[in-house]
């Protein structure tokens, strides 16, 4: 039987945090199927969180791409905060590779993406109608972590549900091509994971955003590091759903027992659910409830 390849919290790093690593068999083999089918397209549409625009990226992935043509597409626009969005816009304008920032939601957003890809072919389409010959599809592949939203657009690029999704990693397993039209082709991939994350802040990040299943950590590590975010940096959406001006000053266990009150989640003899609180409280924040926030800043230079 072979042996799932699965890290989880168990490796320090040398400031003595837990770094939080998650890489199951089956990315190992999607990385893998890159590698050998990274010759069949013509373009890499790498697609990250726009909350956390370096952090989603995978260094892994990055080494089996050939040189081939890139774009960089910041999905989830909807769930970040703007001026953060502002800051990564200008940071990035400073390096190579062509970036979007979009909402896979926003008719508006997609075009500007599928504009985008055709112009980076360009070139090449040029040289096939310049000997007469009617130019091949162009030909895509989508590559990411896990819970981006590579499946949401595909399916809003198609207008149709041509692969399954669900606010879950690890809900596609298999590579597939995808034919949006005559002239475009898309291989989906699975989400991918780095096989290394460097701090438990990065992982806490990626656990918050739901590129890592909740049960390698546990709902309540992450929803505590999810309030004590909100807490340094209140949105005015967190601050009236849980009330929390009328809370006072509360460390972020205390704050998690006060939602629980609020919303009745008691057990036999009145003690608050934890658990239940902390999974509404990361259901809120996934779908947006608790206002746009983004845990990643750019670098200073």
């Amino acid at each position: 039987m072979k042996k799932s390849r699965k890290k989880q919290v168990s490796e320090g790093n040398a400031q003595g945090q837990a770094r939080i690593n998650w890489f199951p068999g089956h990315m190992a083999k999607a990385l893998r199927g890159v590698r050998d089918k990274i010759g069949m397209v013509d373009l890499v549409l790498e697609i990250r969180d726009a909350r956390v625009p370096l952090s989603s990226g995978n260094p892994a992935i990055e080494k089996h791409l050939k040189q081939k043509p890139r774009l960089i597409v910041f999905n989830k626009t909807n769930l970040a905060d703007k001026s953060d969005i502002r800051l990564w816009k200008d940071w990035f304008s400073r390096r190579s590779d062509p970036f979007l920032f979009v909402d896979a939601f926003s008719e508006k957003s997609l075009k500007v993406l599928s504009k985008m890809a055709r112009k980076a072919m360009e070139g090449k389409w040029q040289k096939f109608i310049r000997k007469g010959i009617n130019p091949p599809p162009l030909r895509m592949m989508l590559l990411g972590i896990p819970n981006t939203g590579k499946s949401t657009i595909i399916n809003r690029l198609t207008k149709r549900r041509a692969t399954n999704i669900g606010d879950r990693p690890g809900v596609t397993r298999s590579q597939e091509w995808i034919v949006l039209g005559k002239d475009l082709e898309l291989l989906d991939t699975p989400g991918i994971m780095p096989p290394r994350i460097e701090t438990e802040e990065q992982g806490l990040w990626l656990c918050a955003i739901h590129a890592i299943k909740d049960e390698i950590v546990g709902k309540e590590k992450v929803a505590t590091f999810v309030i004590s975010h909100l807490q340094q940096n209140p949105t005015s959406e967190f601050l009236q759903r849980y009330n929390v001006n009328d809370a006072g000053p509360l460390f972020p266990q205390e704050l998690i027992i006060s939602i629980g009150t609020q919303l009745n989640f008691l057990r036999k003899g009145g003690e608050v659910d934890y658990m239940k609180t902390c999974g509404h409280i990361l259901n809120d924040y996934r779908q947006g409830l608790l206002g746009s926030c983004s845990f990643e800043r750019p670098p200073k230079e």
